[in-house]
């Protein structure tokens, strides 16, 4: 079974930066695509990017481009969500999910492995 971990949350000022990580369980994590989802209270969850399993592509929303980075470590099994320049709007949990599909999807349906989330706090 794979298992996600979350850390690294907490409050930040805007235009503050947070690195979230990602630690994920499991003997083959170079074939699992990680994707990043926040949500907001009172909000659907919403997808913000992705990496794939190589770390040779990643895919953002249009309202983190520019400012968020995803990478991956490989040999520590973990994944990283590098925030820049933080809104009060990028308020959320913020959760990882894996997955082993070939392409790289944005769909939460698509992805059958979760973390708890981590809380991401951007005040004014």
């Amino acid at each position: 079974q794979v298992q996600l971990v979350e850390s690294g949350g907490g409050l930040v000022q805007a235009g503050g930066s947070l690195r979230l990580s990602c630690a994920v369980s499991g003997r083959t994590f170079s074939s699992y695509a990680v994707g990043w989802f926040r949500q907001a209270p009172g909000k659907e969850r919403e997808f913000v990017g992705a990496i794939s399993g190589s770390g040779g592509t990643t895919y953002f929303r249009g309202f983190v481009k520019g400012r968020f980075t995803i990478s991956r470590d490989n040999a520590k099994n973990t994944v990283y969500l590098q925030m820049n320049s933080l809104k009060p709007e990028d308020t959320a949990v913020y959760s990882c999910a894996a997955c082993t599909t070939a392409t790289i999807p944005y769909q939460t349906y698509d992805y059958p492995y979760w973390g708890q989330g981590t809380q991401v706090t951007v005040s004014s």
